[in-house]
């Protein structure tokens, strides 16, 4: 566990941290970049930066190394994910470092990850006047898929996302949610090898998260999944491996049993009166606040017991994200 009051220590940022689930990861490591198992791709960044006009830095040192699984990426707005994944989808080239996928040069030669990716950014357009099928089977030509597998794949994801209802319906009449799946759909259309996602259960319902959860977790066990997301819950049942970035690092990275033991021992909870919850907040890291009879339930971080009442419980994901996002973090 890493001192509660000072600055969180990056991880190493020499050697590419591995990611995706424990089973088929890429080594890390500095080791020269050989042909891939076909079966599992892999994508290894290395001292990755990303400096936008102005001087503003986005991204510094990252190394990582995704394999097949979901990996997910959490962090604060602002912290550089979307970033990150533009990169890892060619859409922009990092100011520093080296991306490779199974052991080509993705930034000098793309194509072949282009190919086998499907990216949904954070911001996602679509034509209004279309319908859903119209707008995916124009993707899937692009994409170049003959008319009649564009149908079918067209069709399969309708019903996977549960837009056939919708489906004689312009885009434009769609809500923020619907559209959402759409671009999901349209993520899936070429069936990638490697899927990368940024924040998308943005704008959905909870019954349509947790749909999509799953489904991203199905989609993980013979691709590799990178969802970026703000939002604990997103990744909490279905990663594999919990990256956290904050001011353009990447601070934490692991399976979550990891990261959840190394916080064993400095959560807790406490009832305190109603008027001294600011204090409490002021001196320690509070996550969860709940309402009771006696007052208010805090769940907070401490390296020790912050009081005789405080009660050590089972640490969480939410307490990861609090304890390694903070301010100071990453800076």
């Amino acid at each position: 566990m890493s001192d509660r009051n000072g600055p969180e220590e990056p991880v190493d940022r020499g050697r590419p941290e591995t990611g995706g689930s424990s089973r088929g990861r890429g080594s890390g490591g500095g080791k020269a970049h050989g042909a891939q198992r076909e079966g599992a791709p892999v994508i290894e960044l290395a001292g990755v930066g990303k400096v936008y006009r102005g001087g503003k830095r986005a991204l510094d040192g990252v190394g990582l190394t995704i394999g097949p699984g979901l990996l997910g990426l959490l962090g604060p707005n602002g912290a550089g994910k979307s970033s990150l994944l533009r990169i890892l989808a060619t859409v922009t080239r990092p100011s520093s470092g080296t991306l490779h996928y199974r052991g080509v040069d993705a930034v000098a030669s793309p194509d072949r990850l282009r190919r086998e990716l499907g990216y949904l950014p954070q911001d996602f357009g679509v034509y209004p006047n279309l319908t859903a099928r119209e707008f995916l089977a124009y993707l899937a030509a692009a994409k170049g898929l003959s008319a009649r597998s564009a149908r079918a794949r067209t069709d399969e994801l309708l019903e996977l996302l549960n837009l056939t209802e919708a489906v004689r319906r312009p885009l434009r009449g769609y809500s923020g949610g619907m559209l959402r799946r759409v671009g999901i759909a349209q993520a899936l259309l070429a069936d990638p090898k490697v899927l990368v996602v940024d924040e998308p259960t943005a704008g959905l319902d909870p019954e349509e998260r947790v749909r999509l959860r799953n489904l991203l977790g199905e989609l993980a066990v013979e691709r590799a999944v990178l969802l970026s997301t703000h939002i604990v819950s997103d990744v909490e049942s279905t990663a594999g491996t919990i990256a956290v970035l904050a001011g353009g690092r990447l601070l934490r990275l692991g399976p979550p049993d990891r990261l959840l033991r190394e916080l064993d021992g400095a959560v807790w909870e406490l009832t305190v009166p109603v008027a001294d919850v600011p204090a409490w907040q002021a001196r320690w890291r509070v996550g969860r606040t709940v309402r009771t009879a006696e007052g208010v339930r805090l769940r907070l971080l401490a390296p020790g017991p912050p009081s005789a009442a405080a009660v050590p419980v089972r640490p969480d994901l939410e307490d990861v994200y609090l304890d390694t996002v903070r301010p100071g973090a990453g800076r």
